[in-house]
C-alpha cells in the first residue's frame, strides 16, 4: 500500500483537482492497452470504460501526480476523488479508490455519506472492497459512533452495500475490536444466495480466524447447517486441523456431497 505526501507547508502551490486527474489519466493511458482493456471489462461485467491498466500503474500514477501537484489535505483529497470519480472510466474511479485508501487518515465519520455513494455506483468488487474494507473500516475502527451507519448498511437493499458493511469491520476484528456486531450482521445473512455476500461473510471470518481462531470456531460451529459451502471454505482455512475437521464433519452431515450448494 503506497503512502501519499500529505504536505500542508506549502500554502503558494495551487492545488488542481481537475488538472490532477487528467494528468493521472494521461499517464495511465501511456501504459494502457487494448487487450487488457477488454479482457477486464469482460471479466467485471461492468458498463465503465477500461483503459487497459493495472492497479500497480493506477497507484504509481496516483503517487507521481500528486507529488507533483502540490499539497494535499481533506478538503484537496475529497476534490480530487469527486474528479476523478466525476468521468465513468475504470482506471479513474480506481486511482480514487486508492487516493483514499492512501489518505484514509484524514477522513472522518462525516465522509460515510460520500463513500455511501461511491459504493452504490461502483457496481463492482474490484472498486467496492478497497472504499469498504481499508477505507470505511479505518473510519469504523477511529470512530465508534459509524456503527450506526454500518448498522444501517447492513440491512440495505444494495447487496453491495451490505458486503460493505461486513468488510468495513475487517480492521476491527484484526485489531481485537468486539465481534459481537459483525456476528449480527453475518447472522442475518447467512442464509442469503448472493455469492458476494457469502464470500463476504467467509472471507472476513478467515482473516479473524488469524487472531481469533476460537470466536470464529464458536461462531460457526451452531451454524454448520446454515452456512454456503463457499463461506465455511473460506472461513476454515486458518483454524487449527481439529477446528477444520470439525466444522467440515459437521458441514458435510448437514449437506450431503450430491446437494451441497456453493
Amino acid at each position: 500500500m503506497i503512502e501519499l505526501e500529505v504536505n500542508l507547508m506549502e500554502p503558494h502551490v495551487v492545488f488542481d483537482a481537475r488538472l490532477i486527474a487528467d494528468s493521472l489519466e494521461c499517464q495511465i493511458r501511456r501504459v494502457a492497452t487494448a487487450e487488457r482493456a477488454t479482457n477486464e471489462k469482460r471479466y467485471l461485467k461492468s458498463d465503465l470504460t477500461f483503459l487497459g491498466a493495472g492497479v500497480g500503474v493506477i497507484r504509481r500514477s496516483v503517487r507521481a501526480a500528486v507529488k507533483d501537484h502540490g499539497a494535499m489535505g481533506h478538503d484537496e483529497l475529497i476534490a480530487l476523488v469527486e474528479e476523478l470519480w466525476r468521468k465513468p472510466v475504470h482506471e479513474r474511479r480506481m486511482a480514487a479508490v486508492v487516493c483514499l485508501e492512501s489518505c484514509d487518515r484524514l477522513l472522518t465519520i462525516k465522509d460515510l455519506d460520500l463513500l455511501e455513494r461511491l459504493i452504490r455506483e461502483s457496481k463492482t468488487w474490484a472498486l467496492v472492497d478497497g472504499l469498504a474494507g481499508k477505507v470505511t473500516g479505518a473510519i469504523a475502527w477511529r470512530e465508534e459512533s459509524a456503527g450506526r451507519t454500518l448498522d444501517r448498511w447492513s440491512q440495505d437493499d444494495d447487496f453491495w452495500l451490505r458486503r460493505s458493511a461486513l468488510l468495513a469491520l475487517m480492521t476491527t476484528l484484526k485489531k481485537g475490536g468486539d465481534f459481537g456486531r459483525f456476528g449480527c450482521f453475518a447472522d442475518a445473512m447467512v442464509h442469503e444466495k448472493e455469492f458476494f455476500i457469502r464470500k463476504a461473510i467467509g472471507w472476513v471470518l478467515r482473516e479473524a480466524s488469524k487472531s481469533r481462531p476460537d470466536e470464529v470456531f464458536g461462531w460457526l460451529a451452531p451454524r454448520t447447517g446454515r452456512v454456503s459451502g463457499v463461506t465455511i471454505r473460506e472461513a476454515v482455512k486458518y483454524l487449527r486441523p481439529e477446528q477444520r475437521d470439525v466444522l467440515m464433519a459437521a458441514y458435510r452431515q448437514h449437506r450431503p456431497a450430491e446437494t451441497r450448494p456453493v
